[in-house]
């Protein structure tokens, strides 16, 4: 069969140019819906280099039938398409949707920047973060366990009612904490604190239509209320901080309370209104009914299943340590920095994290499905390799040589644009901000925090791909060890944290100091990972080929002598001073680009699609 190099949603009706069909290299899927009722047709089309074949199959709506038309189409196409690719491009609405909610909360968010201060930024981290570690706690160990249950909807609701039961009491405990540590000196922060705990009981309260959506494979359902619930977030926040500043009043913090409780009305108002048909059309009742124990799923005081009980609770460990990982520096500039100075790290990350998440993170999640499936069959030992067939040993080695090639160009790639981070970012990122945040966080300890994050881009992004290769093609042992291994650069991270904020007093800039060291020992536990893995099965991986050429690296030093000074904007404003930097910048871009223009075309050739020339096949 013939690989599949991309997934989409494809139109209702096939796409032409002059009369002659377009097609585009991938998988494409489209359904339609047929006369009779309750059923659906699924067409599936894939292409690749000059052929083109096509499947329809028809089932019932239903999620069994779901599956077994989709069962019909992979199994026609062989092993190249799984199911997973095929619920992928029924997900890419969500996708677009998830991209289009992250632009519209940037966009109010630069609007809400003009009307708060460092110190009001600060404690808002600290109410999202009070949010966080309730519904992470709550409702994590459970979802994941309530992702290994492929049948029996009821189950899966009953369960989830437990993260109501166990996230409630532990809201209480979290808040009571919270004030005994003492409330920071803003106004409205005890009735913020209340609001939060009211709007996370609400936003646990639609966990179990939740369930139910991801467990039926309702992805347009969950899309529809997240968008709608950041949308009316972003309208609360954004409106009750400007109607509030034009009349007069310091509300403080409460902008923050009164978009988290709209967000979580919206979010449990939209589940139950989409999920209450399909409850009464699948029968199952959203909420806790007795369910019946039997010897292959036994059930706990006629509600709970016994064996998603016993994995929920063996998750809780592990959930804990992937908390302490994600949210650690969250928690450290808490208890060692002062507002000012958490509000300039929340700020920076944000900027930061957007090129994160826009840029790296859809590479990062696409090349770890593809290291997984050109990696899947090298698990073997290098002894037993050779009594295998000489032809699967051949393709085995070609698909390892495919992701090691893979890996050094995203490395590469990466490592170009971390030279334009590291040189141009720290000069940029002040004159930037204060254009997009106002002049009054440009003159804050926000500018110097956004400069040193630029540094840490680099880091962000190389870590991001190399434990995506580990988490694609690890063994249970070896992620074993890496968790060992993470949780001691964490201790090592805490401690340069401590030295960093407690010790130099850097604040902000010390926690992303902090960051670039655990993210450095993190690079270096997966690239030497990535080296034996390509080693032991005889393939070839060197670090050497993912850097840049000499002559690129060359003016690094000199481009930051070249930028003008604080002087250059004095003489000619802003404006003047942008220009200049874009000067210098254009011509950097133009010597790198010039020197790497071998690698850059050849990343270009591996991205553009084949000429479409298709030969049909019907099933």
């Amino acid at each position: 069969m013939y690989p599949i190099s991309g997934v989409r949603t494809a139109p209702t009706q096939p796409i032409t140019r002059g009369g002659s069909p377009v097609t585009t290299r991938g998988l494409w899927m489209r359904q339609k819906q047929l006369d009779q009722p309750n059923r659906v047709t699924y067409e599936c089309f894939i292409t690749s280099g000059s052929l083109r074949m096509r499947t329809t199959s028809s089932a019932s709506s239903s999620l069994n039938g779901r599956r077994s038309s989709l069962s019909v189409l992979a199994t026609y196409f062989g092993s190249t398409i799984t199911i997973l690719d095929i619920y992928e491009a029924e997900m890419s609405e969500e996708v677009h949707l998830a991209v289009a909610s992250r632009a519209l909360t940037f966009a109010v968010n630069q609007v809400l920047l003009r009307f708060l201060s460092p110190e009001l930024l600060g404690v808002s981290a600290q109410l999202e973060l009070f949010s966080i570690s309730v519904l992470y706690f709550a409702r994590e160990s459970l979802r994941v366990a309530l992702q290994r249950q492929a049948h029996g909807t009821q189950v899966i609701v009953n369960l989830s009612y437990l993260a109501i039961f166990f996230g409630t009491p532990l809201a209480y405990v979290l808040a009571l904490l919270w004030f005994r540590s003492g409330t920071p000196a803003v106004p409205y922060f005890v009735e913020a604190l209340l609001v939060y705990c009211l709007a996370t009981f609400l936003e646990l309260l639609s966990e179990p239509a939740f369930s139910a959506v991801q467990q039926k494979l309702l992805y347009k359902v969950r899309a529809s209320a997240e968008s709608t619930a950041t949308l009316l977030r972003c309208f609360g926040t954004c409106g009750s901080a400007i109607i509030a500043s034009r009349a007069g009043y310091d509300i403080g913090v409460l902008p923050f309370a009164v978009g988290q409780l709209a967000y979580a009305l919206s979010l449990l108002g939209v589940y139950f209104y989409k999920t209450w048909p399909v409850s009464k059309a699948e029968k199952f009742s959203l909420f806790p009914e007795k369910i019946t124990s039997t010897e292959d799923h036994p059930v706990m005081v006629n509600y709970f299943s016994t064996p998603l009980l016993r994995l929920t609770s063996s998750l809780t460990l592990q959930s804990t340590l992937k908390y302490v990982l994600t949210q650690g520096d969250s928690l450290l500039i808490t208890s060692l920095a002062s507002l000012a100075d958490q509000g300039a790290y929340a700020l920076a990350s944000n900027y930061g994290g957007l090129i994160a998440r826009m840029l790296f993170q859809p590479i990062e999640e696409s090349s770890r499905n593809m290291f997984a499936k050109l990696c899947a069959d090298s698990s073997l030992e290098a002894d037993t390799q050779e009594k295998e067939d000489p032809k699967k040993a051949e393709e085995r080695q070609q698909n390892l040589a495919q992701a090691s090639r893979v890996m050094t160009t995203i490395l590469h790639l990466y490592a170009i644009i971390s030279i334009f981070a590291i040189t141009l970012g720290p000069r940029l990122a002040p004159v930037l901000l204060g254009i997009v945040a106002g002049k009054k966080w440009s003159e804050t300890s926000a500018a110097q925090v956004l400069s040193t994050y630029c540094y840490y881009i680099p880091f962000l992004a190389i870590n991001g791909v190399t434990e995506g290769f580990v988490a694609a093609v690890a063994t249970n042992r070896e992620l074993y060890a890496q968790s060992v291994s993470m949780g001691i650069f964490f201790a090592i991270f805490a401690g340069s944290a401590w030295y960093f904020i407690g010790q130099l007093e850097l604040g902000g800039q010390g926690v992303v100091l902090a960051n670039t060291v655990n993210m450095g020992l993190r690079i270096v536990w997966n690239l030497g990972f990535i080296k034996r893995f390509f080693g032991q099965r005889f393939s070839k991986f060197s670090i050497w080929e993912t850097l840049p050429s000499i002559m690129s690296l060359a003016p690094i030093v000199m481009v930051p002598m070249l930028m003008p000074d604080t002087s250059f904007r004095e003489q000619f404003g802003v404006l003047g001073e942008l220009v200049g930097i874009a000067g210098v910048a254009t011509m950097f871009v133009i010597h790198v680009v010039f020197f790497e223009r071998r690698f850059l075309y050849g990343c270009y050739r591996m991205l553009r699609p084949s000429p479409p020339v298709e030969k049909a096949h019907q099933k």
